[in-house]
């Protein structure tokens, strides 16, 4: 690994987001438009918001961040640009961790934006401390960004990337324990649950409304989430190819 190819990737890729506004506005704007639409939805209902609010301030980044990333490394790969980087002397890994640091910096500013709107505005109440929430829904997005990487792989059209999203996030969505608790599933739809990292991303959120302090099982939820994030960038290098003369 090197860093300061990793560092020059992250630039690169921030300066051609800085030129896409509207990227900009889905990535940061989108969540905070659909929590604040969550919030009037159980308006007179608080403790309903207060249940799955939390839950949605990761679940909502984790989306967009896996459409836009999924969409955009398939442009990189659709265009040559990945397989003229790749004729340089950087690694693999390199490539992907540039543009892990460089939306992981996004996904840092969206969870910072969506849990003040969240928090602040909207009066969702949390038990637990305010900076492992943004800890969680920036493991989320980090999450969505390296799954959106993976998959962009086995897609050749923009429309085919986005096709994975159904596939890839709605089972993990359905069985999360967000509609119902994970507990009261079938066992084989709980062990299913159990192998998805959405629902420890859920669990830890949950927790954190009723649970006062830092609690072990949540920092285990929160690392389980990064280790799966961490998971997807290896599957994701293993899928560039690297072309010699």
């Amino acid at each position: 690994m090197n860093a300061a190819r990793t560092l020059a990737t992250a630039r690169r890729v921030l300066a051609q987001l800085r030129h896409d506004p509207r990227t900009i506005a889905l990535l940061l704007v989108v969540p905070c438009v659909l929590l604040t639409l969550l919030h009037y939805m159980y308006d007179g209902q608080p403790h309903a918001f207060d249940r799955i609010g939390a839950a949605l301030l990761g679940i909502f980044p984790l989306v967009v961040m896996f459409l836009v990333t999924s969409v955009a490394m398939l442009r990189e790969r659709t265009t040559g640009t990945l397989e003229r980087l790749l004729t340089m002397p950087m690694a693999k890994l390199d490539l992907l961790l540039g543009y892990a640091l460089a939306f992981g910096a996004i996904a840092l500013v969206q969870a910072g934006l969506a849990s003040a709107l969240t928090l602040g505005l909207l009066g969702l109440k949390v038990a637990g401390p305010t900076w492992l929430l943004v800890a969680v829904a920036v493991a989320d997005g980090l999450l969505g960004m390296a799954l959106g990487l993976f998959v962009s792989a086995f897609a050749a059209t923009e429309f085919q990337a986005v096709q994975f999203l159904p596939a890839v996030l709605l089972p993990q969505l359905l069985l999360c324990g967000l509609f119902v608790p994970r507990a009261e599933m079938a066992t084989g739809l709980h062990w299913v649950s159990d192998l998805l990292p959405l629902s420890y991303a859920v669990d830890a959120m949950t927790r954190l409304t009723v649970d006062a302090g830092v609690g072990g099982r949540t920092v285990a939820d929160l690392a389980v989430v990064a280790g799966a994030a961490l998971l997807a960038l290896t599957l994701g290098a293993a899928t560039l190819r690297r072309r010699t003369a």
